[in-house]
């Protein structure tokens, strides 16, 4: 499938880059190249620095397909040293090996990517501490990427203006509390939570805490319409588009909102509403921890961590460039991991959903993405690549332990996406 509409501000520049050094510098003819392959000490960090550079006022390529998704840039005496740093895997390359960079990509599945100007980058994240961590924010607290936190206030005054990307911290926009009702009613983060999440819903002229979440979704619906990125994993991807089929339709249980839920609440779901899924069957028992056969959770875990790994799809970098964007790795096969909602039903998805990558020979897709209007949406499943069962009150992953994550690198590639500038291809 080729993504190729105009609104996909994508480079593809032809000829060799003369960029001046910023900072008083001379020019120099050598360039820095960022490998990232199997050589690479810090993959995580390597993306940090290709984002530094650009909040600098400099230009990066991202060399598609050619060692692992490799990053090119000025080889200035500041970059090297930000590079040694950082731990970071650098090669300083004269201006023929770069002929030589630029004559393979020409001739193979690979594409040059210019990278412009660093995105703003904001986090959906509750103010308040949460018993779990969020592998984004991690992520980028870890490469070292700049980010504001933004709550439903936020959403609702028009803050989502301010900025290009939008990650979903792990939440649930059903208002059903993450349905962990049956294990957790009696924690005293529960309580606090559902308290909290009340008098929010109350103070922005709510009755209900679904309302609340369900007019957020919709705020955020419009923010990618007009041409934002928007990154979830977990329960944030299938409760943002179960909340938007929803719209005015309670299907929380008494349980979470003191009501019964509409005994109609299924039929009443409009499908073209949402962005992803449809023709789903919700779970209506609010005691199991599960919210719709959208997630395939129960499969995963009944198959094990041995055979959840998935694959990553290969695309034409020339053809397809925002798709071997998304998917640069080092490896082809990423291990799996579970979360609340850890990946989804095939038969759920829209035909217009484009498959990133699979659990070979089952029907689990792991890694999506869609256009919506002028913006994206791309669903990774699963709570955290690093820990295979993440639970409630587990530690954060160090990810000092995991320089070289593919996993995390999926999400990076997500942050740097939409630094990339649209420009005619040149022949």
């Amino acid at each position: 499938m080729r993504l190729s509409s105009p609104f996909f501000r994508v480079a593809v520049i032809v000829g060799l880059l003369t960029l001046a050094c910023l900072g008083g510098g001379a020019v120099s003819a050598d360039m820095l190249l960022v490998p990232m392959d199997l050589r690479q000490t810090d993959h995580l960090k390597a993306y940090g620095l290709a984002f530094w550079a650009l909040t600098r006022g400099e230009q990066v390529e991202w060399l598609l397909n050619y060692r692992g998704g490799s990053f090119l840039m000025e080889s200035t005496a500041r970059n090297q040293q930000e590079a040694r740093i950082r731990g970071i895997l650098t090669d300083v390359v004269s201006d023929g090996m770069v002929a030589a960079f630029y004559q393979q990509i020409e001739g193979e599945n690979m594409e040059r990517i210019l990278l412009e100007k660093p995105p703003r980058v904001a986090v959906y994240i509750p103010p308040t501490h949460e018993p779990w961590d969020d592998a984004v924010t991690l992520a980028l607290t870890y490469a070292e990427i700049p980010y504001d936190a933004i709550w439903d206030d936020d959403v609702q005054s028009g803050k989502l203006a301010e900025y290009d990307w939008l990650h979903l911290h792990h939440e649930d926009f059903t208002g059903q509390y993450g349905k962990f009702y049956t294990q957790f009613r009696n924690a005293a983060w529960y309580i606090e939570r559902q308290r909290r999440y009340e008098a929010e819903a109350r103070a922005a002229g709510y009755e209900k805490v679904w309302q609340h979440k369900h007019a957020t979704v919709q705020v955020i619906k419009e923010y990618v319409a007009r041409g934002g990125f928007l990154f979830a994993m977990c329960s944030a991807t299938d409760t943002f588009d179960i909340a938007l089929a929803a719209g005015d339709t309670d299907i929380c249980a008494a349980y979470f909102d003191g009501d019964p839920a509409d005994t109609q609440g299924q039929a009443k779901l409009r499908f073209d509403h949402g962005l992803v899924f449809e023709e789903y069957v919700l779970e209506r028992n609010p005691l199991v921890y599960e919210f719709s056969n959208i997630d395939t959770s129960n499969y995963a875990e009944l198959r094990g961590a041995a055979a959840e790994a998935f694959s990553l799809f290969e695309f034409s970098a020339k053809e397809d460039p925002v798709p071997t964007m998304l998917t640069q790795c080092h490896v082809n096969v990423v291990k799996g991991f579970l979360g609340q909602t850890t990946g989804y039903n095939r038969a759920t998805l829209k035909d217009a959903v484009l498959n990133l990558g699979e659990v070979e020979g089952t029907e689990e897709v792991k890694y999506i993405h869609s256009n919506f209007g002028k913006g994206t949406i791309t669903f990774l499943g699963g709570h955290d690549p690093e820990d295979y069962q993440h639970r409630v009150g587990d530690p954060p992953t160090d990810l000092n332990l995991h320089k070289t994550s593919p996993g995390y690198r999926l999400i990076l590639n997500n942050v740097l996406f939409p630094a990339a500038e649209k420009k005619p291809r040149k022949t």
